[in-house]
């Protein structure tokens, strides 16, 4: 940017490459004045009818903002599959897949490209539906090859569909071996992902010890698969492989680690894995971390120890954590402890989702014999028309 200031206070002349360069360099900026001052600049030139310059421009607007890229689309003398291809994104990354799906339909001539970009706005909207079935299409009546990117995309959907996703993961992943693809870290990641989600462990496994290079992200979804699927010993194995092999672990892998501690009681291994989050990783702990804390505490019957955990977290207790202390004190018949929440919990608790707390309150105040506290609450469940619905285990309620 600097070198380009220069040539333009010293008159240097600008072609279609220096100006390319220039734009590819504003992204890492995102300064929506500099983009403004550069679009005025290529018209002047009149550079924005060659459609590379275009293209790179309409990039960086849906980058900054994207309601001026619709505007430049609008009117560019010429667009390419690229221009096309780059609204698709930025509809997508503003959450409009309506809109891109619109784009692609006036598409004139769409390219795998265009394929793959309509596909990932489908799955990160969580359309995953949509976006295998556009997928198969793609392949069945197009007649298209995929990329990397696509398999890629079409494997992360996957992992969210349980086992109609293995089924459609399984053959991406066979149409990798039979096309002889290198599998490499990125797709090779996806696929231990894929697998440890859809409970499918033995095959992440064998994926990931083909691995030529092992990241956080795919240690990370062995131990949160095996943990979620009750192999607690096998996730807190990994982790500690993990570690001796240099790997810093992230918040994702201690969210899982500490799901395996829930699972089998570990209090003391929870205690400890815990600790390292902030004073050996110089991690922030996340809401899951303080949640599994205590829920571990609240089972164990440790009450205080899960009442110090919410007294002293750095973030604001949401309904889930609040939940599960109240179930631990209803396990184990601890009302003491219950009345010293309540209050706070029926504050953060919202009628259209929470009908379970609310039942969860109302049974403490019965077993405990508050009849006029259990009368409040039914009254307010009534007057708020709550859903009555048991309360869960934030093991189960908390995505890893």
């Amino acid at each position: 940017m600097q070198l380009f200031s220069q040539m333009h206070r010293q008159s240097v002349p600008s072609d279609s490459f220096s100006i390319l360069h220039i734009l590819k360099s504003c992204t890492h900026f995102n300064n929506l004045t500099v983009i403004h001052h550069l679009h005025s600049h290529i018209l002047k030139l009149g550079f924005i009818s060659h459609v590379y310059v275009a293209t790179s421009l309409l990039h960086e607007y849906v980058v900054t903002s994207f309601g001026f890229a619709r505007k430049l689309f609008d009117e560019l003398p010429e667009r390419n599959a690229v221009t096309w291809n780059t609204m698709i994104k930025g509809y997508s990354k503003s959450g409009n897949v309506c809109e891109a799906r619109d784009f692609f339909e006036r598409m004139p001539l769409r390219n795998v490209a265009s394929w793959s970009a309509m596909i990932a706005a489908y799955l990160n909207a969580g359309a995953y539906d949509p976006g295998l079935k556009l997928f198969r299409e793609m392949i069945s009546n197009e007649g298209l090859t995929p990329d990397q990117m696509t398999i890629g995309a079409v494997l992360s959907g996957c992992s969210h569909l349980g086992s109609v996703g293995l089924l459609m993961g399984k053959s991406a992943h066979g149409f990798i071996v039979k096309n002889e693809w290198e599998l490499n870290e990125q797709i090779a990641t996806i696929l231990v992902d894929m697998y440890a989600k859809c409970g499918f462990l033995k095959y992440a496994l064998m994926v990931f010890e083909l691995m030529e290079e092992r990241n956080v992200i795919s240690w990370t979804a062995l131990i949160c698969g095996s943990a979620h699927r009750g192999y607690s010993e096998d996730a807190l194995s990994l982790f500690e492989m993990m570690q001796a092999t240099g790997v810093k672990p992230n918040e994702m892998t201690f969210t899982g680690v500490l799901t395996a501690c829930v699972h089998t009681g570990l209090v003391d291994e929870g205690r400890k894995y815990f600790k390292m989050i902030d004073e050996e990783y110089d991690l922030e702990p996340r809401i899951q971390h303080y949640g599994c804390m205590v829920d571990l505490f609240g089972k164990a019957g440790f009450l205080e120890e899960a009442y110090e955990v919410i007294r002293t977290m750095r973030l604001e207790p949401n309904v889930i954590i609040w939940g599960s202390f109240l179930a631990a004190c209803k396990e184990h018949k601890q009302f003491d402890m219950a009345e010293r929440v309540i209050k706070q919990a029926l504050r953060m608790v919202k009628p259209e989702n929470d009908g379970g707390v609310f039942t969860l309150i109302c049974d403490l105040y019965t077993m405990n014999e508050k009849w006029e506290g259990a009368e409040r609450v039914r009254k307010l469940m009534l007057n708020q028309n709550v859903r009555k619905a048991r309360g869960s285990s934030v093991i189960s309620s908390l995505s890893v």
